[in-house]
């Protein structure tokens, strides 16, 4: 088997796993207030820079899919150089770019490659390795995730600060082109998941018409009303294609995503948290620094979503030592209460103050690194450790889809409810913060369903290897069913 010179070695996988998760995340919260000066020298309208950033994250979302597929008839480690090459290639064609096509194809090929990437090498970083990397992993997957975006407004207003945007994007060229180089260091060839299985090509088509209508018409309402139907019309049909890939995946003989593996009481507990969580997080972080810009230097506004990093690593430290008991369920009810605190913070003034903004940016910091990735793990534990690819798939497109789409229709709501931005931003804030207590409500409300009275401790390294779940999670409603014992399951 074929392998390069520093294949197997943990601390250069990590690496190279962090490279290649970082530029785009860290550039999607950049954008704002580098949008202006790349429009300008491009030529491109702010819409038409809407669109661009809403298909790129659409991307984002059917790359969880399609990799998915990949890995199931083809060497995923090659497949791994691949996505690494189109990734620098999109990023060297967005730095470089001289006309708007140009920007155009290489953002979209960033979205794509990012989550192409995140499928395919994340993973294998979980379970390739012995349970004692877990801890490490754990922490890398919550700062490159959630402390990327967090410092996205921070790199943007630097680089807006300095009437520019191109020396950011060149930075964030080589930054992939790091990873790939990395990537070639420790290639492993790995044979196909499952060769022999059907190509889902409804699922297939579901994720990819549906992500790309409901983003493009999420990007229109910056210019149009949301009853425009070239705003509506893609929105609503969008979202009903996804909502039918669900369907489809849960109902099919085969299918690609394990949706219906997922129906149990702790696992979609642990999805709904996430969603709320990221759709919460990233529409308050999105409004108050819609708000706020007219008021800061793109570099004073930056700095004030500072703490959020520093609440994003604070979690993951604390993650790497709760994820293996059963404080792990608490933990994602802590961090959505934090994220409530943040969200009320910043809502406490109108328009939010830059005291209330640092503050609530930490607390949404701490809320979101500690409800995201630890419900994905309880998830993962819900099913054998080989099917934590299928399960990272379904959890990132549906927090892609709630956190990149919700965002733009709060920001809509913020510049047309009440009588002026600010107050619409007040009532849209008001909302994340409904989102964010459903999320905790929905969540709890299930256990209680559920007949959950103790929470399991995860068997991690059991679960590592590969031959039972880190727990048994008691099927949806069971304390309400008859014939089910939820003790049989969470004693």
């Amino acid at each position: 088997m074929r392998e390069g010179p520093l294949a197997g070695r943990y601390p250069v996988v990590a690496a190279m796993v962090v490279l290649a998760l970082v530029p785009y995340l860290a550039l999607s919260a950049a954008l704002g207030p580098l949008t202006p000066h790349i429009a300008e020298e491009l030529g491109m309208s702010v819409q038409a820079m809407s669109v661009t950033t809403g298909m790129a994250n659409a991307g984002y979302a059917v790359g969880t899919v399609l990799a998915v597929q990949f890995a199931q008839h083809l060497h995923q480690r090659r497949m791994l150089i691949v996505y690494g090459t189109l990734l620098v290639i999109g990023s060297v064609l967005t730095a470089a770019a001289v006309d708007p096509s140009m920007f155009i194809v290489g953002h979209l090929l960033q979205g794509l490659c990012t989550s192409l990437l995140l499928i395919a090498a994340a993973p294998p970083l979980i379970i390739g390795y012995p349970p004692d990397k877990l801890r490490g992993t754990v922490v890398i997957l919550n700062v490159c995730i959630f402390g990327a975006v967090a410092l996205g407004p921070v790199l943007g207003g630097i680089q807006a600060n300095a009437h520019g945007w191109r020396p950011l994007f060149w930075i964030i060229a080589g930054i992939a082109f790091a990873a790939l180089v990395l990537s070639l260091l420790t290639f492993q060839d790995t044979p196909p998941v499952n060769p022999g299985a059907p190509i889902d090509y409804v699922a297939l088509g579901l994720a990819t018409l549906g992500c790309a209508a409901s983003f493009f018409g999420a990007s229109w309402l910056l210019t149009h009303r949301f009853l425009d139907p070239t705003a509506c019309g893609p929105l609503l049909g969008g979202l009903l294609l996804i909502v039918a890939l669900l369907v489809h995946e849960y109902t099919a003989k085969y299918p690609l995503l394990c949706v219906r593996s997922l129906a149990s009481t702790l696992p979609v507990a642990g999805i709904i948290a996430a969603i709320c969580a990221a759709a919460a997080s990233v529409s308050a972080i999105s409004l108050t620094l819609a708000s706020l810009a007219p008021r800061h230097s793109p570099l004073h506004l930056g700095l004030l979503y500072l703490p959020e990093f520093g609440g994003a690593v604070v979690t993951a430290a604390a993650f790497s030592v709760i994820f293996r008991t059963r404080a792990l369920h608490y933990y994602v009810l802590v961090g959505m209460g934090f994220l409530i605190a943040g969200i009320v913070a910043m809502n406490a003034a109108a328009p939010p103050t830059a005291v209330l903004t640092a503050v609530g940016s930490g607390l949404v910091g701490i809320g979101v690194g500690a409800s995201v990735v630890p419900a994905l793990f309880i998830a993962g534990f819900s099913l054998r450790s080989n099917n934590v690819q299928r399960v990272f798939a379904i959890i990132e497109l549906v927090r892609a889809v709630a956190a990149f789409l919700i965002a733009p229709i709060l920001l809509y709501i913020a510049a047309t409810v009440g009588p002026d931005l600010d107050a619409g931003t007040r009532t849209a804030l008001w909302i994340c913060f409904g989102i964010s207590v459903a999320g905790a409500a929905i969540g709890v409300a299930l256990y209680v369903a559920g007949g959950v009275r103790h929470p399991p401790t995860p068997a991690v390294d059991e679960w590592m290897g590969g031959q039972q779940p880190g727990w048994n999670s008691p099927p949806l409603f069971a304390r309400f069913r008859e014939g089910i014992n939820p003790d049989d399951y969470c004693p």
